[in-house]
């Protein structure tokens, strides 16, 4: 998909190290959407404030996993059809078989490659 046919979309990123959210934010914009950012402790308020077209989620964060914050998602209706695509150092396959189980519509390893993001993104806001 060329970047004239990039479907316009809002993504949350939540991520609890600022530098991985100063490097996916600036990427999506150039790739034409809108990426709002927030620090773990704030996701849930900010999904809830203006529920987002796709969630980028890491799966560590410090007070509730990515997973919590998933199952929580999931259940309301509100937000239980938006896409989430789980960021995560592991690479265990059992992790990546609990985010799917948990309703996950993707699981990217960091470090990730800015290419497979996208990739990813575009393939998710097409379903």
């Amino acid at each position: 998909m060329a970047q004239s046919e990039t479907v316009k979309a809002d993504i949350l990123i939540v991520d609890d190290i600022p530098d991985n959210i100063r490097f996916l934010s600036p990427f999506l914009f150039e790739q034409g959407y809108t990426a709002c950012k927030s620090i773990w402790s704030m996701a849930l308020r900010a999904i809830q404030a203006l529920v987002p077209d796709l969630i980028l989620l890491d799966v560590n964060l410090p007070d509730m996993s990515g997973y919590e914050v998933c199952c929580q998602l999931k259940k309301d209706p509100l937000t239980s059809s938006v896409p989430i695509i789980f960021l995560s150092a592991g690479n265990e396959a059992i992790d990546k078989v609990k985010a799917f189980q948990l309703g996950a519509a993707g699981y990217i390893t960091k470090p990730f490659h800015l290419e497979e993001v996208l990739a990813r993104i575009q393939i998710q806001l097409i379903i």
